[in-house]
């Protein structure tokens, strides 16, 4: 039987395929059991094509060769097993691959996202445990004078019965977004395997927006404000009270802890350290330095046992070939807490300022937290 669609339905089916193109057929990203990956992207008319990975020296993209087809290729090195951003430049201007649908939003432009797997599976693999879930709240700020989200990672099992629940609020980086640990850094599947393990205390993750000004502005906000200094508000004065009035969250400051990366990490510094009544724990990952952190949080120096009775984890860490914020940099500063009396523990990874750091850095600093 022969089926004649009406007109308005063929004019939508025709429209509807006028905007789709067509399906490409080419692979990218390929990777091989080497852990060598070979990225492709079809551009005939391009001149010159480079591929950057966040595996390679800042600033040093690699070019790709190009086939009479039109296709440009390249194929790496083995690479670490873990997630690893890439994209491509055409002729000056950068995107993400056409045809990979694993995509990380960011504050300018986005980027690919390409998996390297390992013999055994790692902290941030889909497994097959029980799974929370990651909502995203939108709420007006008094603070920050707009509407903004928030996203939130809960355990198994939240939505049966009456528990409550420690809370870990990790942040992201400059550049970055609040999706981005869950996106980039699969912190919500980090965390259903450590407690499908019994390695991590089941809890709630909150991943705030870091630009609590805008992205790329110095200065913002009312009393023209650092961002660092308009978070702070943000977590004390909001966005901490409304985590704990909407769920289900156990009370006071021995069941919080604040974490982020890079920014975050510069977030983590000023916030915790300002209110160690707030935090018992705190995960500072490739920092961005406060450059008055003696002369700020002098009190603190000064009398290092209140603040470690208070604040009984603070975790460090770094990639050992970060240039961004400095390794070595980092790593006298978290010596300095020592000589201090503040108790540290400083962690180093093979790596740079990329996800592949953060990633290990979250599996390593939440089995820390929240111990009866």
């Amino acid at each position: 039987m022969k089926t004649v669609l009406p007109i308005a339905a063929l004019s939508l089916a025709l429209t509807l395929c006028a905007q789709a193109p067509a399906p490409d057929g080419l692979v990218s990203p390929e990777v091989h059991p080497d852990r060598t990956v070979t990225f492709r992207v079809r551009a005939p008319k391009a001149t010159e094509v480079t591929l950057y990975g966040d595996w390679m020296p800042v600033g040093k993209p690699q070019p790709m060769a190009k086939a009479a087809d039109g296709v440009w290729s390249i194929t790496t090195q083995p690479l670490e097993v873990n997630g690893h951003l890439y994209w491509f430049n055409l002729d000056g201007l950068a995107i993400a691959d056409p045809v990979n649908p694993v995509i990380k939003q960011r504050q300018r432009t986005s980027a690919s996202l390409v998996e390297v797997p390992g013999a055994e599976p790692s902290p941030w693999d889909i497994r097959d445990v029980p799974h929370g879930t990651v909502v995203t709240e939108w709420r007006k700020s008094a603070v920050l004078g707009r509407t903004e989200r928030v996203v939130i990672y809960l355990p198994p099992g939240y939505e049966k019965g009456n528990a409550k629940f420690p809370v870990l609020y990790l942040v992201h980086g400059s550049g970055d977004v609040p999706e981005s640990w869950s996106a980039a850094g699969h912190a919500n599947l980090i965390l259903d395997n450590l407690i499908a393990d019994k390695k991590a205390t089941p809890m709630i993750v909150v991943m705030p927006a870091g630009h609590s000004i805008p992205f790329g502005a110095q200065r913002g906000g009312p009393g023209n404000v650092t961002n660092n200094e308009l978070f702070e508000q943000y977590m004390v004065k909001e966005l901490i009270a409304f985590i704990d009035g909407k769920y289900r969250v156990a009370p006071g400051g021995k069941n919080r802890a604040l974490a982020g990366l890079s920014m975050g990490g510069g977030h983590t510094i000023y916030t915790g350290f300002s209110h160690p009544e707030l935090f018992s724990a705190l995960g500072i990952f490739s920092p961005g330095l406060p450059r008055d952190f003696d002369t700020r949080f002098k009190s603190v120096v000064d009398n290092p046992k209140a603040f470690n009775a208070k604040v009984p984890t603070i975790w460090i860490s770094c990639g050992d070939n970060d240039s961004t914020v400095q390794y070595p940099r980092i790593r006298t500063w978290a010596e300095s807490l020592d000589k201090a009396g503040l108790k540290e523990t400083f962690k180093t990874y093979s790596g740079a300022h990329t996800w592949p750091v953060w990633r290990n850095s979250l599996s390593d600093f939440a089995p820390l937290l929240f111990k009866k």
